[in-house]
């Protein structure tokens, strides 16, 4: 298995983070992506750096305004009056005035609001290229998949909670919706994506509701009372042309092992009844029953399983990595993964 990783992800280093109703550290540290590389190098797969992601593949899924944004704010932010260290933004369209027309604005402040959903998502001077290494990643794990293999994309920042045009959840671009896309333009006539972080993938969600060519399943924490709060309910199943293709298994808050695998499982009997031709794995270990931010409570032997359960599936896999925040941990989980994969 081919894995792939980019420096440029070292160049994010967010610190807001509101909890609570209190400004903490933020979670979604650089010292993440050491300890995922520690975990390949353990199990001897180093991993390569791709080649620059193409405006054209971001575009496949993001609209070019918002990608400009993301790319441009930082400089016009820095160039305010007090501004701080990182854009938070202070003020979001509510539904009422969405209802009502509200436009994008063009001042700054406004299109923060605008192009973010929530306050987890600081973008600070190197957010932008880190994001875009991120996107290299999935990409060249997509190509991968596209050639019948399978392969390792250790993205950082995460992307799953990234709608079109709208950051959250210290998610900036959708790797896995970067990396759906390209699999379809090599070919594939239909691809699924299999989310198992322990957050809904509400972005990728929101981006395939009204496709029949994309699949997307998500296995997560229960959105009554955990991230993304709105969305992630077992009713929501697609819409227009996508009606059926949305498939979310939420569980009960403190779910472990003998939950969590059986709904992968579950998860995957849609797939095969789907026709997959290619699977992007949204992969977060998050779900781990050592995570300073989990709903659930796997055990490494639960995330190896489940690397087993997933690669006998067969389907040729882009394996993009999401969240899981507990640093001294993630490097052990990616090797019980990986070890599951392959067998």
């Amino acid at each position: 298995m081919k894995t792939f990783a980019h420096p440029a992800q070292e160049l994010h280093s967010p610190r807001f983070f509101l909890m609570r109703g209190q400004v903490r550290p933020n979670f979604e540290v650089p010292a993440r992506a050491a300890s995922l590389l520690e975990g390949l190098h353990r199990l001897g797969l180093p991993p390569a750096t791709p080649t620059d992601a193409s405006r054209a593949a971001l575009e496949a899924v993001h609209p070019a305004p918002f990608l400009d944004f993301l790319r441009d704010a930082p400089a016009e932010w820095a160039a305010l009056p007090g501004a701080g260290p990182e854009i938070v933004a202070n003020v979001h369209p509510s539904p009422e005035m969405l209802a009502q027309g509200a436009p994008c604005p063009s001042g700054l402040i406004g299109r923060i609001g605008w192009y973010t959903a929530d306050t987890a998502c600081p973008i600070g001077p190197g957010t932008w290229a880190a994001s875009l290494g991120a996107a290299a990643c999935a990409l060249a794990a997509a190509e991968e998949a596209a050639a019948g293999r399978s392969a390792y994309a250790l993205c950082r920042p995460p992307g799953h909670h990234t709608y079109a045009a709208r950051a959250g959840g210290h998610c900036y671009l959708n790797n896995a919706a970067i990396a759906v896309e390209a699999l379809r333009r090599a070919g594939a006539d239909r691809v699924a994506v299999l989310d198992i972080d322990s957050h809904h993938g509400n972005g990728t969600q929101g981006i395939f509701w009204e496709r029949p060519d994309v699949l997307t399943v998500s296995v997560h924490g229960d959105p009554t009372g955990y991230y993304p709060w709105y969305v992630g309910y077992q009713g929501e199943r697609g819409g227009g042309a996508g009606l059926g293709c949305n498939l979310n298994l939420p569980l009960a808050i403190g779910s472990g092992d003998a939950a969590w695998l059986p709904a992968i499982e579950h998860g995957l009997a849609a797939i095969r009844q789907f026709g997959a031709e290619a699977l992007v794995v949204s992969l977060g270990f998050d779900a781990s029953e050592h995570e300073p931010l989990n709903a659930l409570s796997v055990t490494e032997d639960g995330f190896a399983r489940a690397g087993a359960m997933i690669a006998k599936a067969g389907l040729p896999s882009a394996i993009v990595q999401e969240g899981g925040y507990n640093v001294d941990l993630l490097g052990t989980l990616l090797v019980r993964f990986i070890s599951g994969w392959n067998g």
